[in-house]
């Protein structure tokens, strides 16, 4: 196995010291004749040199990562969301690095530690177990620069990044009122995070502005933000013979579509279900869904903008962005059967 070139293979093929090829690679080189910047920049193509990561984070004092922390990156949320993060990243020649802990909070301040032990530039914190405690004791004492994402239920004065869910659920209560549904289900995990605990009450209030009455003891079907919580839970939802159900995203209503489709339930002829988040596989289901659209893509490009933000500029004032939400309809939703 031959050996790695090294920047001092580049200097001596070169003819100039280590310090000069490293000036001219990190774009410092402007003291240097333009011949010289020439020959170093043709030498690294042609001798296929690769800048050891180590050794520039200790010159540059950077890593040049991002680190980003989600729930469950087998959400087709926090895949797209993902992605916009990477657009902006690449550009800014940044790498982001996703970790997905299921939610476990001993998983999440491994890996938040072992980030900070690398020198990580920034975080985006897009889970809800990460701990104000997490944040006082390794972000902060350490200087990272951070983002908290709207699922996070931490007071924290720091930036974050926030989708109106009050509105989302307001908007989606408001469709099902208008089209005559009176008893209605919701399905949404036993524990609320900071953003669902918004979504509920935006619908709740909605109703009940339309005069529609909802008793969240008796209404809200319990189960988690998955196909599989969806699907199990489709029994639950059927008890409570609702006409309507507003699910707490996308993949729940998928899981209910299977779940109903085994029954024989027709959707919308025997019971109209609505969705929130507006992910890709929300238009090739049957019938298509009606959700909540959040700008996924965008939330992850904007994410990426604000750290990056912060990270150039520690002292900047705090950054809050609220983004608005709106309704995707499509078949999935009709008036109910008298």
């Amino acid at each position: 196995m031959t050996n790695k070139i090294t920047i001092k293979d580049v200097a001596e093929k070169a003819g100039v010291s280590v310090t000069t090829v490293s000036q001219i690679l990190n774009g410092k080189g402007a003291r240097f004749s333009k011949k010289t910047q020439e020959r170093v920049l043709k030498l690294k193509d042609e001798m296929h040199y690769v800048p050891d990561f180590n050794a520039r984070n200790l010159i540059l004092h950077s890593s040049k990562t991002i680190g980003v922390l989600v729930p469950n990156i087998g959400n087709p949320f926090f895949s797209t969301f993902f992605r916009g993060i990477q657009t902006v990243c690449r550009n800014a020649h940044y790498l982001p690095l996703v970790f997905s802990a299921s939610n476990d909070e001993t998983t999440e301040k491994y890996y938040l530690g072992n980030l900070v032990e690398r020198s990580v530039d920034g975080l985006i914190i897009a889970s809800s177990s990460v701990t104000a405690d997490t944040i006082d004791n390794i972000l902060k004492p350490n200087r990272i620069p951070y983002l908290l994402f709207d699922r996070n239920q931490i007071n924290d004065d720091g930036d974050r990044l926030q989708v109106d869910d009050y509105q989302g659920g307001s908007i989606a209560a408001e469709h099902l009122a208008k089209l005559g549904h009176k008893r209605i289900v919701v399905m949404m995990p036993k524990q609320l995070t900071r953003n669902l605990r918004k979504r509920l009450d935006g619908f709740i209030n909605g109703l009940l502005q339309r005069g529609i009455h909802f008793n969240e003891e008796q209404d809200l079907v319990a189960a988690p933000l998955t196909k599989l919580g969806g699907y199990e839970q489709t029994d639950a939802v059927l008890k409570r013979r609702p006409t309507a159900v507003f699910c707490g995203n996308d993949e729940l209503a998928i899981g209910l579509y299977r779940g109903l489709h085994e029954r024989e339930i027709q959707i919308p002829e025997d019971l109209s279900v609505m969705g929130y988040d507006n992910i890709d596989l929300a238009e090739y289901v049957t019938p298509k869904l009606t959700t909540i659209e959040q700008p996924i893509l965008e939330l992850g490009e904007t994410s990426a903008r604000l750290i990056l933000n912060r990270i150039n500029d520690l002292q900047m004032s705090r950054q809050l962005v609220d983004v608005p939400v709106k309704l995707t309809e499509r078949s999935s939703t009709g008036r109910p059967v008298e």
